[in-house]
């Protein structure tokens, strides 16, 4: 098992109860990063998939898988945290998830769909990860992934009379690096460091292209109107500042 994997392994292991709670309480601050923000622009773009095979890449507590399965997809998954993947299969007990990786997709089958929901920023090697996929679908099938916006990842905080004012380039865009995102929880009690690796558009980009996929939509993912409201502060700034952005795109 690689570093990255290690890592990611480690953190979603520490966070799964109080990471699953925070998605699924309503209105806690988690619901404005993923259910106004991530989300929607994921569904959007995977579109009507009743009758599709989905295969839920880093499926975590099933949040996704359970969604799907109401929308009448056929939907597999695969986690690296055993903590989440026993969320997962409590929450959906009808399906089938196993333990496995980017770098080693646990399934020999093919799907119509792959979705994979902020999960590829934790690896550092893409074209081992796309070929993974490529293996799983069927020809013409397709990959929808969210990720960190290249963008967001070079915008750095600082506070001026206690209020924050965000500046773009104060982290290096053409360094890809790994870097690390706070994360907290239990009113700010609970604090863990996620592990991310940066990638610029260009390198996102070259890497479908090269693995034998194209591009048919992208999305920067812009909170959804209801937020400005039941997360004022939150969308004041990343309705200006693109936080996800979703990719969709068909193996050839």
């Amino acid at each position: 098992m690689k570093k990255e994997e290690r890592e990611a392994k480690k953190c979603y292991n520490k966070m799964a109860n109080v990471y699953h709670l925070s998605r699924v309480k309503r209105y806690p601050r988690g619901w404005f990063y993923n259910e106004m923000l991530e989300m929607p622009a994921t569904l959007k773009l995977l579109g009507n998939v009743k009758g599709k095979k989905i295969l839920d890449f880093g499926c975590g507590s099933g949040i996704y898988a359970k969604l799907l399965t109401k929308k009448g997809a056929i939907v597999k998954g695969f986690d690296i945290s055993n903590k989440m993947l026993n969320i997962a299969k409590r929450e959906n007990p009808q399906l089938l998830f196993k333990i496995g990786s980017g770098y080693n997709i646990p399934f020999k089958e093919k799907f119509d769909i792959v979705q994979a929901s902020l999960v590829l920023d934790y690896f550092n090697n893409w074209n081992k990860v796309f070929k993974e996929v490529s293996r799983v679908l069927k020809k013409n099938g397709i990959f929808v992934f969210s990720t960190n916006n290249p963008i967001r990842e070079c915008v750095k905080s600082f506070k001026i009379k206690k209020k924050k004012v965000y500046v773009f380039g104060k982290i290096n865009y053409f360094k890809e690096k790994p870097f690390y995102d706070n994360w907290t929880f239990e009113n700010e009690k609970l604090v863990i460091k996620v592990p991310c690796y940066h990638k610029t558009y260009e390198t996102i980009i070259k890497t479908i292209i090269n693995n034998g996929f194209e591009i048919l939509d992208y999305n920067d993912c812009f909170p959804l109107k209801k937020s400005k409201k039941l997360f004022k502060e939150h969308y004041e700034i990343w309705s200006s500042i693109p936080y996800f952005c979703v990719w969709k795109v068909r193996k050839i």
